[in-house]
Formats: C-alpha cells, structure tokens, sequence
C-alpha cells in the first residue's frame, strides 16, 4: 500500500505567528529600562514624562528604583536588582561616593549607564555621560575676560576635574588661584570667607557647583547686603537661566555664566508646554519649567529610543541567556549583547533639547554648543557663545534706542554722587526733610533740570567709600562712583562743565611797598645804567665844551676904575718912593697895564665839570638850566641826552601809577615748572581720582618729575578728600600745594577764610559729564538734555549761583592776586625822605659853605692888617727923616692919626674898602685927611 502525503492548509493567524518568530525572534517588542533616581527627584519626573512621550515599538518599559544615590550599598543592591530583572540599560543619577562603584558595574557586566549627572575623567565606554565638560569653555572665558588672580570655589561632586585644569594652567601662566572647597565650609565660615575676600579685594570669584547648591549660595551672598558693583562672578554651570537671582540682581554684580538649552527654539518651547501640562490633574501645583538637568534626562531617554529603534532595524539579536543575570557572580559573566547596545547608543546623532547630541569613544559629549550670558541691569542677556571648531565668540547685540526708551518714564533711576562742596551738599536742616529734598548744590540742580528734560524719576544716593573711583592694579576693578556703574566699562555724556588740573597754594601776605617803592617801576640794572649814563654825559659834554672853541668867550671889565687899581694894590704894596701912587712914575705903569688889559681880554667857558653835572640833571629832571651849549658838539650831545631822558622819564611815569596803585602779593610759585624745580614745598593730589591717574601716565618731562617725587614723598603727599587738602594747604603755612580741579579750587578760594588762591594756567583740559552704565538706554537722551541746558544758559546761571553768587569773598575778580587801591603814606614816603634829607644836605652844605668862606676871609683879612701894619711903619719913618716943617705945621694932629692907625687908608684905600666892606667909611676919612 503507498501512502501519499499531502499539503494540510495551516489557520492563518498561526502562518504569521510562525512568519513573525522566525524573523523576529530574536528582537523584543518592549525593552526594560532601569531608573536610578533620587526620591522625589525632577530628572525622575522627566524620565516619566519623556518615556510617556514615546510609544512606538519597541516600547521602553520602566524599571525605577527611587535609591539615595549617596549611599554605595542602596546603589549596588538596586543595581543588581534591575540586572536580574534583564534591563537592556540604565539610567540614574550618580554623586561622587556612588559613581566610581557604577563604572566598575558597567564595565564588568557590560551594562550601559545613561546619566544628566556631572560628568567625569573615565575610559569607560558603558557610562555615556550626557552633560557636557565645563573645562574648555570655562578656560576660554578666562582668557577672554584676562583674568590672572581670581577665586574658584568648588563642589567636589563636580568641581575637582576642573580644578585640576584651572591649577595646571595657573602654573604654566603665573596665575595667582585662591580654591575654596565649598563641601567642608558651613553657613558661618562662608560669610566670614565673604567678608576676608572683601577685604582682600578679590573680586573674581568662580563657583563651581550644582544647582540647587549654587541657588543657596546666591541667596546667601544677597543677604549680606554687600557692594556687588565691584565683583565679577562666573556661574559655573550650564543652567543660568535656572537660576533664582532675583535679590541677587539688586546689588548689580557682574555676573557671567553658560546656558546649555536653548529657550528660544520652537520645538524647546513645545515640549515645555507639554511638560507644563503632563500629569495637570494629579499635580496640586502647576509645574515649574524644565530645569537643564531635566532636559539631559528628556535627551537621554531620546538617545535609548533611536538606539533600540536601529538594533530592531538591524535585526541584531540582544536577548539575555546564560548566567548574564547574575550581578555579584565571581567571577563576573559579562552580558555578551552589552557591547551591541553600547555602539548603538554611542553612534546616535540627534538634535534635543540640549543641541546637538552625540559621543565619542569614551562616552563624553562632543560637537556641543553653549551659551555665554551675562546678568545686566534688565535681566539675563547672551555675549557670546563656545563650541569646539571656533571657541569663544563674543557676539554684541545692537538694540536700537527706542526700544530701551520705552519704559524710561516707568523706571526710577539711582544717580550716585558724593558730597562735595559746591557739587552735591546736606541742606543745613536736612534732618526735616526725606529723600532729594536733602541735597542742594550745582550738581543736585543739573540732576534736576535733566530729570525735567529727559522725564525719568530718580533717586540721590551717596558712595559707600566716598571716592570718585580708580582702578586697582591687582584686582583690576574699579572703586568709588565709577565701581558703583560698572565694574570695566562705562559712558560719559557731553561734558556740562569744562576745567582741568590747577594748582592751589596758601595766599601769600601782601607785600608791603618799601620806603623807596617808587624806584620799583625800573629794575635796580636800569637805575644803575642811568647813574652811569649821567655821569657819562656830563663828563662828554665836559671834554666837547673844553675841545671845543665855539664854547669859549671873552670878557671885558665893565669897572676900570675899581678892577686895576685892585688887582695892582693885590698883588704888592708900594714900598718906595718911585712905587708912591702919587709919584709920576707910579701912574705912568698904572696907564701902561690898564691899557694891556683892554687890548688882551679874558676868555671862559661856562661848561665846567660843575656846570656840565648841573645841566645834565636838570634836563633829566625836565627842570631845564640857565646855560646851554653854544656849539653844535655839544647840542648834539644836550639832544642825544634830552630824547634819553624823555623816553626813560615817560616809561618811568607810565609805570610808577601802576606800582604805587596796586597792592602785590608775592607768590612762591607760579607754575608746575616752579613746583617740579623745587622742593620746598611740597605737593599732592587726591588719593583716588583722575588727577592722580592723570601724572602717573603723564609722558610729559615736567609730570613725571612731579609723579615721581609725590609717589616717593615722605609723608606722604595723598589726601583722602578734597577738604583735607585744603586744611593740609591752610595749615602748611605755604609749604604744601594742593592739585585739583580747577572748579574747585576756584570755589575754595571764594569761601572763608578766603587765604588760598590759584596760581598758573591748567595743567589739562577735561570736561565734567554724567556717567552711565555701558550701553545705558540713558546716554542719548541724557546727552540732548546737557546740550539744551548749555544752549540755554543754564549751566552758566548754575555755575555762577554756586561759585560766585554765593561767594564769602567778594566778586569773583576780587579774588585777584593784584588790586588796585588808594595811595598811603608808605607808598610815597620815601619821597617825603629824599626831600627831607635834601633840604638837612643844603642846610650842611651851606653851613660848610659859611665856615670855609670865613676862614678864607679871615685869612685874607689877617694878609690885609699884616700888609697895613707894615706899610704903617714904613710910612711914619719916611716922616720922620725928611719932614721937620711938615711935623711941625701939622702939629698934634698928625700924630694922633699916627696913634689911631688911619695910615693904612693911604697905601690902599681901594683894597680897605673891598676886603674890608664894614671899614669902608674910616678908610675913607683917613683918604681925606692924607689928601688934605
């Protein structure tokens, strides 16, 4: 019998039951998933939602243990457990006491770990790590913003990677890094850590930690209520727009951090709109945006899926067989499918919520994007970005300014100042009032006026430190006014006021005019030069007058009958009978020599040494003289000398009103090349400010003499505040000269006790402008209102009510160093003196004059009785040998005239009468008698 066989039709649902194992066997249609996370945890909450997101085939199915991801022995028990389960992967969160015991898991077992913790330095390629590495960005951003001494704080969880990178590039450049583990510092070492970085003034500070821990610290640094304006921080972290810094931002830090998700995407904001309304109705608050860390779980469970989905395409077989469910086996049975499951999850390429994802061969995220931001006064805003290919990019967003104008008027704006006469002072009751109604001044005015034009409401508010500000050269931050803007940069409007550098010394006594003051207005060479001058001409026209012949003349005797008969009985007196007057032979000579006299006349010349001294000084008086030149030598020399005397007497004029109408103050100095030559006085400028920083970059010869003696003067030369400069100045007693502006020190020199001045031009020309923060929406409109006021006289009528108009010294030109005054006493009395001693000098001169005449006189006067004694003698013995008769005719008379000495009438009658004026009359009767 032959048995035949036929084809038996199978049920079709048993044909693709049979068709779907053979092809598909080796594939499950839902793959187990495991979950390590924290309890409570929003990476959990994530993982949740992302995995609801998701349910195609092959479906992730969830097995999640909520362990404290602290502890080593909850970590391996619940590690174990899901391998046994048969999960295909795992993804958790890991801190720094777990994470070590994980990779060697995964690394003997061959089981792949997804993790949004921080990532660390491993080989291992069975952790893929889906935060990016913070080393390269952060080391970019160092290099960018220059710094080279700064602080790193750290968590250990995160922080010891990069503190290993920051420490190995400090040695290498020189920088000076300060660590600080935040993990061993309580509440109270931090603040008292706060309070010593103040004080050293390091403001560069980097923090290092995770989110939650980096909110805290924020937090704590806000309460402090410190001055941030002068800090600059960088966040450490890729979540910055994650953070709470609401009461942070109020102390105006400058803040710098990374942003890994980006906000502004489309498809970002949908998924957070789905985020915001999964599980609404079990959630009794409504939920929070998705934090970075639950972006990089959403992410991570996106890389499973894509993964699982290409195995299942490339039918690749990744069932569990043998002993591969055993976790703690020894030794350990790695699960040979691991390997298949770690390459398909490494060669995923996907764009997430994070940017870009994907790993290289060591399981690290590569080929990534962050985000720079920076805090400004308006909130977070992005600077830049970093990415491997291009590193930092700094990239400026332009904001046209109607668009920052467009809360202006619901915005109250802080104008910080500082006290300063006239700028900004308290009302002297500012104790009743509150707020701007406190301060008075110009610049409490212009703050006004441009409030008025701009139409913003502003706060006045004084420097913590009292300094205008400067830059320290270690910290490189700014104090004072200008590290309350900003901390690098800021913008100046147009200058409403225009000064520069002055210098300020004590006012000097005022000189008081000499007793010979009035020589002042030709220098002591002048007056020695026309000493010489006179003299010089007086003996030129000497020797002309002398050399000359037109100076001389002759002159004739007008009194013959007095003249001759004088000069013969001068020069002897008759001693003979042929010598008797009477004689003929005696009046025979007389005619003889009278009449040589006539026919040889004497010649003189007026111009004597005497005479020539006289002339001179009476034609540089302008007086004039009784006698001038006669020829032309000589008128030429009397020109010469008058046009002299006209020019010296019309500048001596021209400037003796001025010298004895202005009262002159001798000042020490009067130039910063007087300051720079000398060192008597000594000089300074304000401790901070731009006065110092102007001579300490000066290149100029003459300010760096000067910054070089100020910066090594011993005391120092520094002041603290302005008012302390000007008590240094006023107690120096003229050894101190203060350098400021020269607003102020023209404003000082109008209050009391009105003793300093202002000496010399302006070392500098700079102009007073209101500074804004950096790209401020203010400037502009603050700039058109400074320009109207200008246009408008405004800040001229400011000026002048704040300087002048209320001045304690007068007007504004009373204030100059000289003024003219009336004529006193001392001004002229060396006149009165000249005079005086003129008159005593004629007075002694004439008494010389009288006292040597009369000796000359007596003398002559003796010559004359000794002659007439003598010739009285002859004559009575002449008498007697040849007179009988005559004696005897005559009688007793002849002999009385004998006895009364009238003889001597006969010999010299003439010569009596002229030498002797009050013997005149008896001479003359005893003439008579004789002729009788």
């Amino acid at each position: 019998m032959r048995l035949q066989s036929f084809p038996v039709p199978l049920p079709l649902p048993l044909l693709l039951l049979l068709t779907g194992f053979c092809s598909g066997t080796s594939f499950p249609s839902n793959i187990n998933i495991g979950g390590l996370f924290p309890t409570g945890s929003h990476e959990y909450e994530v993982f949740r939602f992302a995995l609801a997101q998701h349910q195609d085939v092959p479906k992730l199915v969830p097995q999640v243990d909520m362990v404290d991801t602290g502890s080593s022995f909850a970590m391996t028990y619940a590690f174990c457990s899901q391998f046994s389960k048969g999960v295909y992967a795992i993804m958790g969160l890991y801190d720094r006491r777990t994470v070590n015991m994980l990779m060697s898991f995964c690394g003997s077992l061959h089981v792949c770990f997804i993790t949004p913790s921080f990532p660390v330095q491993t080989n291992n390629q069975f952790v893929l790590q889906l935060r990016p590495q913070l080393q390269e960005p952060l080391m970019a951003l160092l290099e960018k913003l220059k710094w080279d001494r700064f602080v790193y704080m750290y968590s250990s969880d995160s922080g010891l990677t990069v503190l290993q990178r920051i420490l190995d590039t400090a040695a290498e450049r020189s920088w000076q890094v300060t660590s600080v583990n935040l993990d061993t510092m309580t509440k109270e070492t931090f603040i008292k850590l706060l309070a010593d970085l103040d004080y050293k003034k390091d403001f560069q500070i980097i923090i290092d930690c995770e989110l939650e821990r980096l909110n805290n610290i924020l937090n704590l640094i806000a309460a402090q209520k410190r001055n941030l304006k002068n800090y600059h921080y960088i966040l450490a972290n890729l979540g910055f727009l994650d953070l709470n810094v609401t009461e942070f931002q109020k102390l105006a830090p400058n803040v710098t951090g990374f942003q890994l998700v980006n906000w502004t995407s489309p498809a970002v904001e949908k998924i957070n709109r789905d985020w915001m309304g999964f599980d609404s109705k079990d959630l009794k608050l409504t939920r929070k945006r998705l934090k970075y860390t639950g972006a990089l779980t959403y992410d991570g469970v996106n890389v499973m899926v894509k993964a699982f989905q290409n195995l299942r395409q490339q039918r690749i077989d990744i069932s569990r067989r043998g002993n591969a469910g055993e976790c703690l086996a020894n030794p350990p049975a790695p699960w040979g499918q691991g390997i298949d499951i770690q390459r398909a999850l490494q060669l995923v390429r996907l764009e997430g919520l994070t940017g870009h994802v994907q790993f290289n061969e060591r399981g690290h995220r590569t080929n990534y994007t962050l985000t720079v931001m920076e805090l400004s006064h308006k909130g977070p805003r992005k600077i830049g970005f970093w990415n491997e290919k291009r590193g930092y990019v700094n990239t400026p967003v332009y904001r046209p300014p109607t668009e920052e104008l467009v809360d202006l008027l619901n915005k109250t704006y802080i104008v910080t100042t500082i006290l300063e006469a006239p700028y900004m002072m308290l009302k002297k009751n500012h104790e009743q009032f509150v707020g701007n109604d406190k301060y008075e001044g110009y610049c409490a005015e212009l703050a006004s006026e441009i409030a008025k034009h701009v139409g913003f409401t502003y706060r006045l508010e004084l420097v913590k430190d009292g300094k205008y500000g400067s830059r320290d050269p270690e910290s490189k931050t700014w104090n004072g006014m200008v590290g309350e803007l900003v901390h690098k940069v800021i913008d100046f409007t147009k200058p409403f006021m225009s000064l520069g550098i002055s210098i300020m010394i004590k006012k000097p006594t005022k000189s008081k005019p000499g007793v010979f003051s009035f020589l002042d207005p030709l220098a002591y060479e002048i007056w020695m030069c026309i000493v010489f001058a006179y003299i010089g001409v007086s003996v030129v026209l000497f020797l002309v007058s002398r050399f000359s012949p037109y100076e001389w003349q002759g002159e004739e005797s007008d009194d013959e009958d007095e003249t001759v008969p004088s000069s013969v009985s001068q020069r002897a007196p008759p001693t003979s009978s042929s010598e008797d007057p009477h004689s003929p032979g005696y009046s025979k000579a007389q005619n003889q020599n009278q009449q040589k006299d006539k026919e040889t006349p004497e010649h003189t010349n007026d111009f004597g040494i005497f005479n020539s001294l006289w002339f001179s000084l009476g034609a540089f008086m302008q007086q004039g003289c009784d006698i001038s030149p006669r020829s032309l030598s000589g008128r030429i020399v009397g020109g010469v000398w008058w046009f002299f005397t006209l020019i010296i007497i019309s500048s001596y004029t021209a400037n003796l009103a001025a010298f004895l109408t202005v009262e002159r103050m001798v000042s020490p100095i009067e130039s910063a090349e007087d300051l720079a030559k000398q060192t008597e006085i000594a000089y300074g400028t304000l401790e901070g400010g731009s006065t110092k920083d102007f001579f300490s970059k000066s290149k100029i010869a003459v300010f760096e003499k000067m910054w070089s003696y100020m910066r090594s003067a011993d005391p120092s030369v520094f002041v603290k505040s302005t008012n302390e400069g000007v008590m240094r100045v006023r107690k120096s007693k003229g050894k101190y000269a203060y350098l400021l502006e020269s607003s102020m020190n023209e404003y000082i020199e109008q209050r009391k006790p009105c003793d300093t001045m202002k000496v010399g031009g302006n070392l500098d020309s700079k102009g007073y402008g209101v500074a804004t923060p950096k790209a401020s929406p203010l400037r502009i409109p603050v700039n058109l209102a400074v320009l109207k006021l200008n246009e408008q006289a405004v800040l001229d009528k400011l000026k002048n009510k704040w300087w002048y108009d209320k001045g304690e010294c007068g007007h504004k030109d009373s204030g100059r160093k000289d003024k003219t005054s009336a004529l006193s006493l001392s001004n002229v009395a060396g006149v009165f003196y000249i005079l005086i001693g003129g008159l005593g000098l004629a007075m002694l001169v004439a008494l010389v004059e009288f006292c040597y005449k009369s000796r000359i006189e007596s003398r002559r006067m003796k010559e004359i009785i000794d002659a007439a004694m003598m010739g009285t003698s002859l004559g009575g013995i002449a008498g007697g040998v040849g007179g009988v008769a005559t004696g005897s005719l005559s009688g007793g008379a002849t002999g009385r005239g004998g006895e009364n000495g009238r003889v001597v009438a006969h010999d010299f009658p003439k010569a009596g009468a002229q030498g002797l004026p009050c013997m005149s009359k008896a001479a003359g009767r005893g003439l008579s008698s004789t002729g009788m």
